[in-house]
């Protein structure tokens, strides 16, 4: 096993944790795919020698995906919360995880494919939120007519426009 990190987030899978690791690292920066662990008996989920535990890093976050059959499912009271620059960042997130068979919600959250929710936000509305006032109230409300995340119409709303 790699390093073993004093907090890691364990995301539950049917029998694909590998799949969705390495489409986390070739989508977002700062993540990589690490050890693939083998089952050392045959367990509910799988048999003996299948991949039980990988792990992987996204966007610095250290996890590990278990594949464990078919018990737990995921929600949105989970999610991964990516904070972008730009429109294009947010856009070529946004489109990876739905042309990769995710679904998009509403606010600037979707679902991949393996049922984990994002939260796709860009850095502008982050920090309207953080300052609050008008300004905020506004960016939050023209969040809402949204699925994913404008950044244009986020910055006119600051303004006022």
């Amino acid at each position: 096993m790699g390093v073993m990190h004093k907090n890691t987030i364990c995301l539950w899978f049917k029998d694909d944790a590998e799949e969705a690791a390495r489409f986390y690292a070739s989508t977002f920066p700062d993540s990589s795919v690490g050890a693939l662990i083998p089952s050392p008996t045959d367990y509910p989920g799988g048999k003996a020698g299948d991949i039980i535990v990988v792990e992987f890093t996204v966007c610095g976050v250290h996890c590990v995906g278990l594949n464990g059959g078919d018990v737990f499912k995921h929600c949105e009271a989970f999610s991964f919360q990516i904070a972008t620059d730009t429109q294009e960042e947010t856009d070529r997130y946004w489109n990876a995880i739905l042309n990769n068979g995710g679904e998009a919600s509403e606010c600037g959250w979707c679902k991949d494919k393996w049922g984990i929710s994002w939260q796709i936000t860009p850095r502008v509305l982050l920090n309207a939120m953080s300052q609050g006032g008008e300004a905020a109230r506004r960016a939050f409300t023209a969040m809402f007519d949204m699925s994913k995340i404008d950044v244009a119409k986020i910055e006119a709303a600051i303004r006022g426009e």
